[in-house]
């Protein structure tokens, strides 16, 4: 097995153009795995550890672009205010040693049904930035990144250089059900986005397709009774959020296997949609009153 560790970004991507069949690595903590049971036995791996233009993330026009080399600690650190669904997945993965080594780029290279990440990025509209040495750089939306069961968009000689995810104008949540805190592979996940100023409701689930996917018609659901609220902040009837979950569990195509059977998927899946709207909404309605104009007519500081 051959070796590569390059020092630069135009290095790196040389290496790949040259050697498209090597494995990128990073944190490792899937691809080590997967080496370890002998699963796996690339031709070539090409570590991109050195590689400075990927260990950082900007704050720029309404979106932050993270590195692909920017670990899930880092998210929970620096990025939860700004993209608080992958900060709150992020911090349901495996555990704090994990966490330290694990990247969002190494979870979209990978792209496991079960990507923690995969569902906060698909419900906010992220993109995924690639590149080569020959074509240079472009934009995946997360919608079309994923192609089937571990498989991607990525050309042969293109790697992941980072995501970039629209800055949270609203409350996000992230839900999963996993087997033990230490090592929580999501036996199903949900992820939700509100907008306030686009009135809108983004959700993804994961582990419970080939690919993480969008519930649409929970979507549409949510929106149409969320339409005359927007600006009351009024209460959501139980029948609303049990309706919802309902939806978001028909979005799924999940299977039986050693985590679980397809019908418990559904029936979490309609449990954690449920609640991730309750708590959304909850978390709207505290904002707006925390901002809501006082009888003097002045809003509270921020």
């Amino acid at each position: 097995m051959e070796f590569f560790s390059p020092a630069s970004w135009p290095d790196a991507l040389a290496v790949k153009a040259e050697h498209p069949q090597a494995t990128p690595i990073a944190g490792g903590t899937d691809l080590m795995v997967e080496l370890n049971f002998g699963r796996r036995r690339p031709e070539a791996l090409l570590d991109l550890t050195r590689i400075p233009e990927l260990a950082g993330w900007q704050h720029r026009d309404g979106v932050v672009r993270i590195g692909a080399g920017v670990s899930y600690a880092r998210i929970i650190t620096d990025l939860a205010d700004l993209v608080p669904a992958l900060a709150k997945a992020s911090r349901t993965v495996g555990s704090p040693q994990i966490r330290n080594r694990g990247t969002v780029g190494g979870n979209l290279g990978s792209a496991s049904p079960a990507g923690d990440a995969h569902p906060p990025l698909l419900a906010t509209g992220a993109e995924v930035e690639v590149a080569s040495s020959e074509r240079g750089t472009r934009r995946i939306p997360i919608g079309e990144f994923f192609t089937g069961v571990k498989s991607n968009a990525l050309a042969p000689d293109e790697l992941i250089a980072a995501v970039q995810v629209p800055v949270a104008t609203g409350p996000q949540e992230f839900a999963k059900v996993g087997t033990r805190n230490a090592m929580v592979i999501a036996v199903c996940s949900v992820a939700l986005a509100l907008d306030p100023a686009a009135r809108s409701v983004g959700t993804a689930i994961g582990s419970a397709a080939p690919t993480p996917r969008r519930a649409a018609e929970a979507e549409l659901f949510a929106c149409g009774e969320l339409s005359d609220r927007w600006d009351s902040g009024g209460d959501l009837d139980p029948a609303v959020l049990r309706r919802f979950g309902e939806l978001v569990a028909a979005a799924a195509a999940p299977i039986d296997d050693v985590r679980g059977t397809a019908a418990y998927r559904r029936h979490a899946l309609a449990v954690l949609g449920r609640r991730t709207l309750g708590w959304a909404w909850s978390d709207y309605r505290r904002r707006l009153h925390d901002h809501a104009p006082d009888v003097h007519g002045q809003r509270p500081a921020p």
